[in-house]
């Protein structure tokens, strides 16, 4: 290939890989049709810590049982608090341990039992402040703080516990309002989803609940975890999502703003890595949930929050139960996708479309087909990273037929070399007959120069659906591949850590994957580099060769193990590739004149001996 041709690849290829990252890192995808609200619009100024409405004018303890259409048909048995102090309640299922407060009636930890961080259960309840606790409700909008009262426990049953508690206001035409403010919530035994209803039973001349423009506002989690470090893990993130109009939106806030978006959405979520948290809101026929607030304003430890504030439109009437459904747990299938289809869950509930936040874009099919192969593998050898490696092989051999083909494009352009220098040279100052000349002469010569980058250029969408995939697939997480060195697929390998003390190194991981990967980079780039390209390309050409892979060793460095693993084999086998096509190569080379070539050396010898 031509220097100008090897440059077209080489930096085609760069920019691919260059706008992948950065559009992921810095610019992910933003919803149309959201407003952007800055951190200094005066709505919001330190929204997230201003005290509670001034128009909630008392709050009063219910000395009776839960109000009228509250869990009626669990009132017998039931077990009924009167509040005293601030006291933590418990509710425990196979797969949840979920702790709360009465004060305010909200969630304080939200344990997965079934999946583990550190040695401990992965922690949905994340950055828990007495200012700010998991599903917190506000009088009025997002700028509210949560009420901070202590409410009266209804414990129904084992998996059902109610927060209640008697408010007055002021009324909208006049007059105070005096209503009971309930917080139920319901678990099921099996699975990750929850109900929250939320009622509002006033008196029988309250004629509706408004504070300011909206009743009230529910806040969820105000991050979950497992917890990361985005200073150093470029791998992990926190993505606010909605489900708007039949399509999933994706968001992400750098630290300290809020965006809100007011369109309406079937379910709103905030997703990590390997776990989210999805909020279905109450579904009637007039719009309930006014705009949703998206923010990243308040850090605990270092660790900035992702929050969801929904904002509740006002109430019309005296009674009204709202019912959210929550789903917090891990981003699989098996778990999400259930909510399709009502004979699949206990809550049959139908057509929640919650898997839509397990879509990766165009590329899901290829994705799916991907982890078809992965997991046909792992039912044959129980060890993820050997199904890497089998899939690997698998894919290789079905890639083979294009490699070769590029590879006999390559010699074929350098066949071509000397006519097409010729051309350059005649017509170097005048391009549109240069560019003629040129289409002539591939036509005459039956090569299409798009032949040798039109088999690379398939590759990249593979390359691409590997990198999202197993940087998200939820199977890795924990799946140890060689004890002691890799044990664990979803993060960097690590041999040993170098003492904190060291300077400009403190307490980094020496890592084997990414040194083998640039070892076996920079080998394959030796054996396939011809002569006549590193002369053309001179020093350049060498920094393109040797440089990138270097590059990509510290970019790639704390990458998941399984990426790099993919990556590492997957050179070693084209390396494996290459040898196999240069044998091919150089046969062809022989028929293409190589042979006549040498034809006057031995006509030579032959003269001398006469």
């Amino acid at each position: 290939m031509d220097k100008n041709t090897i440059w077209a690849i080489v930096l085609s290829s760069i920019v691919l890989f260059a706008t992948f990252f950065i559009q992921n890192k810095y610019f992910a995808p933003q919803p149309a049709d959201s407003a952007a609200v800055g951190t200094e619009a005066a709505s919001h100024t330190e929204s997230l810590q201003n005290t509670a409405s001034s128009d909630v004018l008392v709050s009063q303890v219910q000395e009776a049982a839960f109000s009228s259409g509250i869990a009626e048909a669990s009132d017998a048995g039931a077990e009924l608090e009167e509040v005293v102090e601030e006291k933590e309640y418990l509710i425990e299922t196979e797969s949840l341990k979920v702790r709360f407060t009465n004060r305010g009636g909200d969630i304080i930890s939200y344990e997965l039992k079934d999946h583990f961080d550190g040695g401990v259960p992965v922690q949905m309840a994340k950055n828990i402040s007495p200012s700010n606790r998991a599903f917190s409700l506000a009088f009025g909008d997002s700028s509210g703080a949560p009420v901070n009262d202590l409410f009266n426990v209804k414990i129904i049953d084992d998996k059902t516990i109610g927060f209640y508690k008697r408010f007055t206001a002021a009324n909208p035409s006049g007059g105070q309002n005096s209503f009971v403010l309930v917080k139920q919530y319901s678990f099921d035994e099996k699975e990750y989803l929850f109900k929250l209803d939320i009622t509002i039973d006033g008196d029988k001349n309250m004629n509706g609940l408004s504070f300011g423009n909206a009743a009230y506002t529910l806040r969820t989690s105000p991050q979950i975890g497992p917890y990361y470090n985005p200073k150093f893990d470029r791998y992990e993130r926190r993505t606010f999502m909605f489900f708007s109009r039949e399509k999933l939106k994706k968001l992400n806030l750098s630290d300290g703003n809020i965006k809100t978006f007011d369109k309406g959405f079937s379910w709103a979520g905030v997703a990590g890595k390997y776990f989210t948290q999805q909020i279905v809101p109450p579904s009637l026929q007039s719009p309930v949930i006014q705009a949703a607030y998206y923010s990243t304003k308040n850090r605990v430890d270092n660790f900035q929050d992702a929050q969801l504030f929904l904002v509740r439109s006002p109430i019309n009437g005296s009674f009204v139960t709202d019912s959210y459904y929550v789903y917090m747990g891990p981003k699989v299938e098996k778990t999400v996708g259930i909510y399709n289809n009502a004979a699949e869950n206990n809550w049959k509930l139908a057509n929640l479309r919650l898997d839509e936040s397990l879509g990766s874009g165009w590329l899901a099919w290829l994705e799916t087909f991907l982890k078809f192969l992965m997991e046909f593998f792992y039912k044959l050898i129980p060890n993820w990273g050997v199904s890497i490696i089998l899939m690997t092989v698998l894919l290789k051999l079905a890639m083979y037929p294009l490699t070769k083909k590029s590879s006999i494009s390559t010699l074929k352009m350098q066949e071509l070399q000397p006519r097409i220098q010729e051309i350059q040279t005649k017509y170097k100052n005048s391009p549109e007959k240069m560019n003629a000349e040129m289409a002539k002469f591939y036509k005459e010569a039956g090569y299409n120069p798009l032949s040798g980058c039109l088999p690379l250029l398939i590759q990249f969408p593979l390359i691409f659906a590997m990198f999202n995939l197993f940087n998200n697939y939820f199977e890795f997480r924990g799946a140890m591949f060689i004890p002691g060195w890799i044990p664990d697929l979803s993060v960097g390998d690590s041999v040993y850590v170098f003492p904190a003390g060291l300077p400009l190194i403190g307490e980094l991981p020496l890592r084997l994957l990414p040194i083998i990967y640039v070892a076996s980079q920079l080998l394959f780039t030796k054996i396939t580099q011809t002569a006549s390209a590193n002369a053309a390309g001179g020093n350049s050409m060498k920094y393109m060769m040797y440089g990138m892979p270097l590059f990509f060793f510290f970019m790639f460095y704390s990458a998941p193990a399984g990426l790099l693993l993919y990556w590492t084999v997957s050179n070693f086998l084209q390396l494996i590739q290459q040898l196999f096509i240069n044998k091919i190569m150089h046969a062809k080379k022989i028929e293409m004149g190589l042979a006549e070539a040498d034809a006057p050396k031995r006509t030579v010898t032959s003269k001398k001996k006469k």
